[in-house]
């Protein structure tokens, strides 16, 4: 009779992820797939690139901010992300940032407009940062709360459902340029968990995100890939002569941290002592 319990603890007991070499494989993964037309539904969620209110932490909905241009040459690296990959469909929020960054990667010629992919409404709380809000209000939390005068977590999680109704009826590689927020609730809904858990799904400034099927099947969402900036990350790890991340891990681990307090998270104690011990 096979002993499981010597089997799970043998598992746990092997050796960290070597996150370079996961990196490294992402970047591969995606190589893999060029020239290749995808016979099952893969989207590509690129959020958009470096604004100067996503470095400042303002809240940016339906604000039209632009691109720094640390925001654009961000963009120009998607080109080279995905170039391999046959699209069969490019859509973008038509909020600027997100059309800029479609154009500096090379898409937008077959581009279309899809209102439903604009960020969040963040009504009285737009320009505002989570800090201010958190003076005036304390324990607000975006995705249970919302914004007065904006979107309800209702009714974003709606929004998200349609734009999953229309692209379940697509075939192929899509690309989709959008935000944040509507990002981490489309992630949600995506694989059918409510919008409460969208608050666990950190997504970066210019970072790519893949949806799929487990075993191509269409009653099994998946995400293959999340909030990946690989490309930057493996550069940052060349120098490194045991292939480890080294001094990336730590302001990632940290804005992570942030990002998650900032709306209304709480962090176990013991989470918290083991990533330092990591970073």
């Amino acid at each position: 009779m096979i002993d499981k319990t010597a089997e799970v603890s043998e598992m746990n007991a092997q050796e960290p992820i070597d996150t370079a070499r996961t990196l490294v494989a992402d970047a591969r993964g995606l190589l893999a797939m060029g020239g290749r037309r995808a016979m099952t539904l893969r989207l590509f969620f690129m959020r958009h690139g470096e604004t100067e209110w996503s470095l400042s932490g303002q809240y940016s909905g339906r604000a039209d901010v632009a691109l720094t241009e640390h925001g654009e040459h961000e963009a120009r690296h998607f080109g080279t992300r995905i170039c391999s990959v046959a699209f069969d469909h490019v859509l973008t929020s038509p909020l600027q940032r997100a059309r800029q960054t479609c154009e500096f990667a090379g898409l937008s010629q077959h581009a279309e407009i899809d209102t439903d992919l604009v960020e969040w409404d963040n009504g009285d709380y737009e320009g505002r940062t989570p800090a201010e809000i958190q003076a005036s209000r304390l324990g607000w939390n975006l995705f249970r709360d919302g914004c007065p005068d904006g979107e309800t977590p209702a009714q974003i999680s709606a929004r998200a459902d349609r734009l999953v109704n229309r692209l379940t009826e697509l075939d192929g590689n899509v690309a989709i340029f959008s935000h944040s927020h509507l990002g981490r609730v489309l992630a949600a809904r995506w694989i059918g968990v409510s919008i409460e858990h969208a608050q666990q799904f950190l997504l970066n400034t210019a970072s790519l995100s893949i949806f799929c099927y487990e075993h191509d099947r269409r009653d099994q969402p998946a995400i293959e890939l999340w909030n990946s900036t690989s490309f930057q990350r493996c550069a940052a790890a060349s120098d490194r002569s045991d292939g480890r991340v080294g001094g990336i891990a730590a302001p990632f681990y940290e804005n992570a941290i942030q990002c998650w307090e900032d709306e209304g998270g709480k962090i176990p104690a013991a989470l918290l002592d083991v990533g330092r011990k990591i970073s």
